[in-house]
C-alpha cells in the first residue's frame, strides 16, 4: 500500500458571489496549486439570515458541470432547461452546464418552521471541468436527494459517497453519481475525535481534500478548517483526526 502524502495547502479566502452571499472560496491560486479537474469549490456557512438569504439570482453557465452539496438547510433551484427542485440536507445537485445554461438558486424555507428554529446553511459547491469534446453538448440536471447518497462507515469514519467508487474488489462502494467521462470522486468525510482512517481510491485519480471543521493529519502535516490540500499519487489516504477535531 502506498499512502497519498500532501504536497501543497492552500487557505480559502472571504469572498461573496450571486446576490452578496458570504463564501469561502478556494480557486485563482495559479500555478501554485493545481486542482485540475475542479476549477473551484465555495463554501457557505452561516448561521446569519443575512450572509445568504438573498442567493443567487439567474445566472449563465457554460462548459463545465456544477455541483452542490448541503450539509445544513437547503436550496431551490430553477434552470432555462424546464428544470426545478430542492435539495435539502444531506442532498446534493449535478448539473452539467455543457453548451449554456441559465441557472437559479435560492435559499429553501420551511413555512412550518420559525426563525428562532432556523440551523442556518452550510454547503458546498464544486465546478467540474468538462473534456473539450462535451463543452458543447446538451446540458443536463439531476437532483440528488439525501437518501439516495450511498453512506458508509470506514474506520473510525462515516463516509457519504456522492460520486465516484471507493474501496476496491468485493468491498469497493460506489455513489449515485457514476459514469462520467471525467471520474470525479466525491465524498463527505466525517472522523471521530482522535479517531483515523485509510481511504482506498483508484491511483489514476488525482487528489485534494478540504477540511470543513477540526485538524486532521496527514503523516507529518497538519491540514485545519479553511484548508485544502493537494495529495502526490498513491493508492490510499491515511487521515488522522485531532483528539478535540
Amino acid at each position: 500500500m502506498q499512502p497519498r502524502k500532501v504536497i501543497k495547502i492552500a487557505q480559502a479566502r472571504a469572498a461573496s458571489d450571486g446576490a452578496g452571499v458570504k463564501i469561502q472560496r478556494l480557486s485563482g491560486f495559479g500555478s501554485y496549486l493545481n486542482m485540475d479537474p475542479f476549477l473551484m469549490l465555495d463554501e457557505i456557512r452561516s448561521q446569519d439570515k443575512d450572509d445568504y438569504i438573498a442567493g443567487f439570482p439567474p445566472h449563465p453557465h457554460l462548459g463545465f458541470e456544477k455541483v452542490t452539496y448541503m450539509s445544513v438547510g437547503g436550496f431551490s433551484h430553477k434552470d432555462s432547461m424546464g428544470n426545478e427542485g430542492t435539495i435539502n440536507a444531506g442532498g446534493a445537485q449535478w448539473m452539467t452546464a455543457a453548451s449554456g445554461v441559465i441557472h437559479s438558486e435560492m435559499p429553501s424555507v420551511s413555512e412550518s418552521r420559525g426563525d428562532d428554529d432556523d440551523q442556518g446553511m452550510h454547503g458546498f459547491q464544486f465546478w467540474l471541468n468538462l473534456p473539450a469534446a462535451e463543452k458543447m453538448g446538451r446540458p443536463g440536471y439531476r437532483d440528488i436527494q439525501g437518501g439516495e447518497v450511498t453512506s458508509f462507515q470506514q474506520d473510525d469514519a462515516r463516509i457519504r459517497l456522492i460520486a465516484g467508487e471507493m474501496g476496491e474488489g468485493e468491498t469497493a462502494v460506489t455513489g449515485p453519481v457514476t459514469g462520467k467521462t471525467t471520474q470525479a470522486l466525491l465524498a463527505d468525510v466525517m472522523l471521530s475525535a482522535g479517531g483515523s482512517a485509510t481511504l482506498r481510491y483508484s491511483k489514476k485519480l488525482s487528489s485534494q481534500f478540504y477540511v470543513y471543521q477540526g485538524s486532521v493529519h496527514v503523516g507529518d502535516r497538519i491540514i485545519s478548517r479553511g484548508e485544502l490540500a493537494q495529495l502526490d499519487q498513491g493508492d490510499s489516504l491515511q487521515l488522522m483526526a485531532e483528539p478535540d477535531s
